[in-house]
């Protein structure tokens, strides 16, 4: 019996084999999985139907479970600003470095070696998308 409030098991398999310096893809409903990721990293699907799982609704728990030293956040193609990194700046906190690339440093991120899981949800908001690099863990 866990005692943590993340209890989806593949997601849960996947954040603990991953370790220090990989990265947790958390994507909202527009990412294109198949060509932005590599085909060997696990996926998780959470997007159940349009506009359910958000990533928020992901990030929180995950950030819970595990130690995050760095996000990165994609940013809107016409430069505005994407009302979702709000969220995301306030549930990782003060001292996560938070890095915005355009969207194809961020899909450069999403194709690389060290991505541990990406997870699908159904967030319908544009560049809702953000890559979490796993920290260290403390005593």
């Amino acid at each position: 019996m866990l005692e943590t409030e993340l209890l989806h098991p593949p997601l849960l398999a996947a954040l603990a084999a991953a370790g220090h310096g990989d990265h947790i893809v958390i994507a909202d409903a527009n990412f294109p999985l198949r060509t932005a990721t590599d085909r060997s990293v696990d996926v998780v699907h959470l997007n159940l139907r349009p506009g359910l799982v958000g990533v928020l609704d992901v990030l929180e728990p995950v950030l819970r479970a595990v130690p995050v030293e760095a996000a990165t956040f994609m940013a809107s193609p016409d430069g505005a600003e994407v009302e979702a990194h709000h969220d995301y700046r306030r549930a990782l906190g003060p001292d996560v470095a938070i890095d915005v690339v355009d969207r194809w440093a961020f899909y450069d991120w999403t194709r690389a070696a060290g991505v541990a899981v990406v997870v699908v949800t159904g967030d319908q908001r544009l560049c809702a998308n953000v890559v979490l690099t796993v920290g260290v863990r403390t005593a």
